[in-house]
C-alpha cells in the first residue's frame, strides 16, 4: 500500500510539472456498459460517415488490449480555454483550434511523462493516448473522479467547466485509485440542447454525431454540404462550440496558461474578405501547426462557401 500510494504522488507531482490541470487515476478494467452503449451508437448510424469509429471495437473497451498487464488508467485533462476571443463577425472556429495541434502538443507531454515515470518508479511498461486512439476517455475521466458526462456528451469539471482535452495514460503498475464521480449536476437545465442549432443533441447524453456541426465543418469530407443544412450553421466554419459557450458550468473556465495553445494571430484578426481571398499556399503555411489543417484549405473554402455564398 505504501508503494503505491508513493508512486501515485510521483504521477500527481508530474502531471502538475508538466502542465497539465487535473489528474485522476482509475483501476484499469474492461469497461461492459460503455461496450453495450458503444454498439447500440453505431447500430443507429450516429457517427454518420465516420467509418473509423467502428474500428478496433474490441480495444476501446479492454485496456489490456493496448496495454499488456494494464493495471492502471491515468486521466489528464488540459485546459485550453482562450484568453482572446475572435470578432463576433468573422468565421468561427473552435476554441480548440485556436493555437497549436494539441495532438501534437499533449503527445510530446505523455512521452516525457513516461520516460519520467520509467526514471523516478522503475520498471514501467505504458501507453499515452490523445483523441487520436481508441480510448473512451471521457468514461475514464468519470471513473477516475475528474467530472461528470453532461447532455451535451462533453465531460465537464466542477470547479472549472468544459474546455479541456482528455489524455489517457494506461500503465502496468498498480496505484491508488480515485472514486468515480458520481454525481450529475445538470439538473433540469437543457440550455446546451435547446441552442444547438442543428438538434444534434438527443434526450439521455446521447449525440447523434452524423447531426454536429463539427461533423459537417471537419469530417466529412463530400465536396458538397447538405442543403438541408443550409442556414444551420451560423457563423461556424471549423468546429462548433455553442453547447459549451451556453453551459452554466463554464463560467468557471479560466484561460490556458499553455503558451502552445496561443491563439493564431489570422485565426483572431482575419476578416471574412482575407478568409475568402485566402490561396492555398499561404493557408498551408500559416495553418501548418494547425489543426485547421485537418479539413485542409478545399475543406474551409467549402464550408466558407456553405456559410457566406455570397463574400
Amino acid at each position: 500500500m505504501e508503494l503505491k500510494n508513493h508512486h501515485t504522488k510521483i504521477i500527481q507531482q508530474l502531471s502538475q510539472q508538466l502542465g497539465f490541470d487535473f489528474c485522476g487515476i482509475a483501476k484499469a478494467e474492461i469497461l461492459s456498459d460503455d461496450a453495450k452503449r458503444l454498439e447500440r451508437w453505431l447500430t443507429k448510424g450516429f457517427n454518420g460517415k465516420m467509418h473509423y469509429m467502428e474500428n478496433y471495437f474490441d480495444l476501446r473497451i479492454n485496456p489490456s488490449l493496448l496495454v499488456p498487464e494494464a493495471k492502471s488508467v491515468i486521466t489528464l485533462l488540459k485546459n485550453y480555454f482562450p484568453s482572446e476571443q475572435q470578432k463576433d463577425d468573422s468565421p468561427k472556429i473552435s476554441k480548440y483550434a485556436f493555437g497549436r495541434d494539441y495532438h501534437k502538443v499533449i503527445k510530446e507531454k505523455l512521452k516525457e511523462f513516461l520516460f519520467l515515470l520509467q526514471q523516478n518508479i522503475g520498471e514501467i511498461n505504458g501507453r499515452g493516448f490523445i483523441d487520436s486512439a481508441p480510448v473512451l476517455e471521457r468514461t475514464w475521466a468519470v471513473k477516475s473522479g475528474l467530472g461528470w458526462i453532461g447532455k451535451n456528451g462533453n465531460l465537464i469539471n466542477k470547479r472549472s467547466g468544459s474546455f479541456f482535452f482528455i489524455a489517457t495514460l494506461i500503465v502496468d503498475v498498480e496505484l491508488k485509485y480515485d472514486d468515480a464521480f458520481a454525481k450529475d449536476y445538470c439538473g433540469s437545465c437543457t440550455k446546451c440542447i435547446d441552442a444547438c442549432p442543428t438538434n444534434a443533441i438527443l434526450p439521455n447524453k446521447i449525440i447523434d454525431g452524423s447531426k454536429c456541426i463539427s461533423y459537417f465543418t471537419i469530417e466529412l469530407k463530400d465536396d458538397l454540404l447538405p442543403n438541408s443544412m443550409k442556414e444551420k450553421f451560423g457563423n461556424w466554419v471549423f468546429g462548433c462550440d455553442v453547447c459549451q459557450d451556453v453551459c452554466p458550468w463554464n463560467r468557471f473556465s479560466n484561460p490556458t496558461k499553455e503558451i502552445e495553445f496561443t491563439p493564431i494571430p489570422e485565426i483572431l484578426n482575419f476578416t471574412n474578405k482575407e478568409w475568402h481571398e485566402l490561396n492555398e499556399e499561404t493557408f498551408n503555411f500559416l495553418f501548418k501547426h494547425s489543426p485547421l489543417k485537418r479539413t485542409k484549405w478545399k475543406g474551409i473554402q467549402r464550408n466558407l462557401q456553405f456559410i457566406m455564398p455570397d463574400n
